[in-house]
């Protein structure tokens, strides 16, 4: 192989390594972005079961502790 030639190949294999390079920050950024909405969500979840158990808590009395209807 000529010199020349074979600064030709290292030239592309260079470009193709920048693309490369590029796509892999690309990927980490949308990784690092996905974790913390999955974060987020996963708070919100508990946020809205802790919600939950407090309504269902609030709604769940005893029946017999409630003065008798009127007509009684």
């Amino acid at each position: 192989m000529s010199a020349s030639s074979l600064e030709q190949r290292l030239a592309e294999l260079e470009v193709k390594l920048t693309f490369i390079d590029d796509t892999v920050n690309g990927l980490a950024t949308t990784e690092t972005e996905q974790a913390q909405r999955i974060l987020a969500l996963e708070q919100m979840v508990r946020d809205l079961r802790q919600e939950l158990a407090s309504l269902r808590g609030g709604q769940s009395h005893d029946p017999h502790s409630e003065p008798p209807p009127p007509h009684y």
